[in-house]
């Protein structure tokens, strides 16, 4: 059944609705989203503090010294790309916060949503199917969701019980025998079926949109408006051009089970309005996308496709940077919000960082993906895996141990590009908080929230460690590929 053969009907699927304000605009609370000052204010006081403390090293460099000089200098590559990102952020919002309501939208837009089914997985899918009902089909009349599952798996009657419960969805299942041309598994395999049937059913056109969640990410009245925005304004402006786009992912406090692993994903949301928005939004997605509210048009999905073979298991960063490459400066970035619930557990953090770290170390080595491509992903990638050496927290706990050693870089020169490193991570914290906060049902912070995103920001950088270590090991020691799914109970 295609899309044109989904008659008109009520639907009975409906949930909560998350704030609708888009990023920039006030929502009912009379909240708005703009960038905080903080990190100005702490970028100042940590000049001031270091460069008190700095005593302009002798000539005689120790190997501590050479190392912190070295890995506290280079994230700063980074931090530019995130504070051009943040500028792009801040223009687009208010922009957007001027643009009149979006008018209905005629193309049709497929919702896919991968989903291992597991019984601690579809408290989050019932959620996710339940906001798409309920707010995409306000703006997008020709919708339709489609539940991707394998054959046999453990939930697959109560996923069917789900989508018997609204017109607009359906259940594909991919048959257990079903292997792509270059034997691609996991997430992507059963993307690339769900693509396959779409070519078959003749879906795979200019004015058909595809808009990719994960199992446990939901929407919004504010994703609604975003992407009706975003696709009215390729007809009109004249910006065919532009193919894909994405938004920011955002954890309301609700659906945390784990106010720890809450706090530590803010950086995840304050990456999306700073550094993924930079690639992004600048027509060239190098820096990676993410599973959630990622829209493409089904054309160029189909030229693409997802079949990366074997061991791909970061597939929306390859999807990505083959888009790269096939399609320069057709991308661009949204102020939706989609969202998401943080991992349940400390365990379940690390596993998903270290996923993350095996496969883009992977997909840092793969030819197929010319290198010009891959420039800006091995460079984060590799800051990324010098984190450990390079976290203060690690270098001061050698100078320590090593008790006379000098943790201050070899040059004065670089007191104002390791404090405005310092004065980025924190900001990603921080407003990373502002945003999830915004984001929830009671959009306030709470005092102690505030101090914790601050004083647990060692403990955070320690798990991305911990997963950053194990993903390393992992790749070095090869073998097989698994692909971790976390419970996403909420």
């Amino acid at each position: 059944m295609t899309i044109s053969d989904w008659a008109e009907a009520s639907p009975t699927l409906t949930g909560p609705a998350p704030p609708a304000a888009i990023l920039g605009e006030p929502d009912a609370s009379g909240r708005a989203w703009r960038p905080g000052r903080l990190s100005l204010v702490c970028f100042c006081l940590a000049l001031t503090a270091i460069w008190f403390v700095w005593r302009g090293t002798t000539s005689d460099l120790d190997p501590l010294t050479v190392l912190t000089t070295i890995a506290w200098t280079v994230p700063i590559l980074v931090v530019a790309q995130g504070l051009v990102g943040l500028a792009m952020t801040l223009r687009r919002t208010r922009a957007e916060s001027r643009a009149g309501v979006p008018t209905t939208v005629t193309e049709p837009l497929i919702v896919v949503i991968p989903t291992v089914a597991r019984e601690d997985t579809l408290g989050g899918l019932a959620r996710v199917m339940r906001s798409c009902c309920e707010h995409l089909s306000t703006a997008f009349p020709q919708l339709r969701i489609d539940v991707v599952v394998d054959e046999g798996c453990a939930g697959a009657a109560d996923v069917q019980r789900l989508a018997a419960m609204d017109w607009r969805i359906r259940v594909i299942t991919v048959p257990h025998d079903y292997r792509t041309p270059r034997g691609t598994r996991f997430k992507a395999r059963a993307n690339h079926y769900a693509h396959e049937l779409r070519v078959r059913e003749g879906e795979a056109r200019d004015d058909v949109w595809v808009l990719h969640m994960d199992d446990d990410t939901g929407v919004g009245a504010d994703t609604a408006e975003a992407l009706a925005r975003f696709v009215s304004g390729r007809r009109t402006d004249g910006a065919d051009r532009v193919h894909l786009a994405q938004g920011v992912l955002t954890y309301p406090r609700e659906l945390a089970a784990n106010r720890f692993t809450w706090l530590a994903d803010a950086l995840r949301s304050a990456c999306d309005i700073t550094i993924f928005a930079a690639s992004t939004g600048s027509g060239s997605p190098r820096n990676g996308l993410h599973g959630e509210l990622l829209c493409v048009r089904a054309s160029v999905e189909a030229a693409i496709g997802w079949d990366f073979g074997p061991t791909a298991i970061v597939e929306d960063a390859e999807f990505a940077l083959r888009f790269c490459h096939r399609f320069p400066g057709g991308s661009d970035w949204l102020p939706g919000r989609s969202y998401g619930a943080s991992p349940a557990t400390i365990g379940a953090f690390v596993r998903q960082r270290e996923r993350w770290v095996r496969g883009m170390l992977e997909l840092a080595g793969r030819r197929v993906v010319p290198l010009r491509h891959r420039v800006l992903m091995l460079h984060n990638v590799f800051v990324w895996i010098c984190a450990p050496v390079g976290h203060p927290l690690t270098v001061l706990i050698v100078a320590v141990l090593l008790r006379d050693a000098d943790t201050l870089p070899a040059t004065v020169v670089l007191l104002p590009v390791w404090t405005l490193n310092m004065a980025f991570w924190l900001y990603l914290y921080w407003e990373g908080l502002r945003l999830n906060v915004l984001s929830s049902d009671s959009p306030g912070r709470r005092w102690w929230e505030l101090v914790a995103v601050v004083a647990l920001m060692p403990f955070f950088a320690a798990l991305e460690c911990a997963g950053v270590v194990r993903g390393v090991f992992s790749a070095a020691r090869g073998g097989d590929q698994s692909f971790t799914v976390i419970p996403k109970p909420r």
